[in-house]
């Protein structure tokens, strides 16, 4: 392996391109090179809920092409490129017929959208959103459309949800549970998103799947499996992420719910390291923003000699549904308490306690919303 060899870095998701902002920040010079499957756009994944709340294209919430983020933070960047293989021993990265050297490696490939395998002709009216470039075919496949149905009620499906109704678009959420975001918010704070998303339109059929698609003029039909039937012009289905560990796996590296990494996000295969929504840290799968932000900064100083370990303080997650604020930061899994709630209306404060009293989560909507910072305080740290 060659000395010169790059610091490689796969996606150019929101990991990828914070990892390289920040890889810059300590080193001007270091050599880089970004390899993605998608056309290498930069732009913040959690906005893509947000475009018609805020009356933007697909392409105005790009932040920048790839030839732009190439130049600006000079490195050599490679879109359309798949990653078919990694070769730990070779310290290279297979890319078909080709190979690619590395010094350092970086995964920051992302999750892939859990798919449904539903009866019908209608699939090519149902949509997954995971990147630029998912919802750029969307935004087009919707053009002189009024009607959406969503399979799935949580987080993402419910901010699909609400800003779909800021864009006067009919909407039908399907999903399972008998809550929205079960596993996330506790039933008062669910309940008051619920309540939010209902005044605001949305038509809510709980306790049911789709069971059968379709095709049914320019649209489809969908028969659920209460009997219900729906007609919709699309699908978006928002059931869910799985982490990439695949490619990872085959190399011989550790996998479990994510690519198993430490806190110093190497992988269990040297120079080999993995951030963001396909990196399991210490045993976290963390799906958010603020997580991966500090997995960047950590990296960052690692691969630039000084080897940092990432800490994770409180962080709470922003649910992007304006009709009803909502601010939650889940107890860890198996905590031993009890939820506390003080709620009217749509005005849930939700406080997970220990049996000490020691606020160990939360969950605020509507007007209790803007007490996220303070209790945020009260919550200890993930990783200190």
């Amino acid at each position: 392996m060659s000395t010169e060899a790059p610091i490689v870095i796969v996606g150019t998701g929101l990991s990828g391109y914070t990892l390289a902002k920040e890889i810059r920040k300590q080193d001007e010079n270091a050599s880089i090179v970004m390899v993605t499957a998608d056309d290498g756009f930069s732009y913040s994944k959690p906005m893509l809920s947000t475009g018609f709340t805020k009356g933007k294209e697909a392409d105005e919430l790009a932040q920048g092409s790839a030839e732009t983020m190439a130049e600006q933070l000079n490195l050599e960047l490679r879109a359309y490129t798949t990653v078919t293989g990694i070769d730990p021993d070779a310290h290279e990265l297979v890319l078909g017929d080709e190979r690619l050297a590395y010094g350092k490696l970086v995964l920051a490939w992302g999750a892939d959208v859990i798919r449904l395998s539903i009866k019908g002709d209608g699939q090519e009216h149902v949509f997954s959103i995971n990147d630029l470039m998912d919802y750029r075919a969307f935004r087009r496949a919707l053009q002189g459309r009024k009607k959406v149905a969503i399979m799935g009620a949580g987080l993402i499906g419910c901010e699909f949800a609400n800003d779909l109704r800021n864009g006067d678009y009919e909407v039908d959420v399907i999903a399972p549970s008998d809550a929205l975001m079960p596993g996330l918010l506790p039933p008062p704070a669910a309940e008051a998103v619920r309540s939010g998303l209902e005044e605001l339109g949305v038509r809510f059929h709980l306790e049911t799947v789709v069971d059968h698609i379709a095709t049914r003029g320019d649209g489809v039909r969908l028969t659920l499996a209460n009997g219900e039937k729906l007609d919709a012009d699309l699908v978006i289905s928002a059931v869910g992420l799985r982490s990439r560990t695949e490619l990872a796996a085959a190399a011989g590296l550790e996998t479990n719910r994510g690519i198993v990494v430490n806190r110093a996000l190497e992988t269990s295969v040297p120079d080999v390291y993995a951030l963001g929504d396909c990196a399991e840290v210490d045993g976290h799968v963390l799906l958010y923003v603020m997580p991966l932000m500090a997995c960047a900064r950590a990296l960052a100083k690692t691969l630039t000699g000084e080897r940092t370990e990432v800490r994770y303080g409180t962080m709470p997650v922003m649910v992007k549904t304006p009709c009803c604020p909502t601010a939650v930061c889940p107890p860890p899994p198996g905590a031993s308490g009890s939820w506390h709630v003080e709620a009217d209306g749509q005005d849930v404060r939700a406080l997970f306690k220990a049996d000490s009293g020691e606020v160990l989560g939360f969950a605020v909507t509507g007007r209790f919303a803007v007490e996220k910072q303070a209790l945020s305080k009260e919550v200890p740290p993930i990783h200190p």
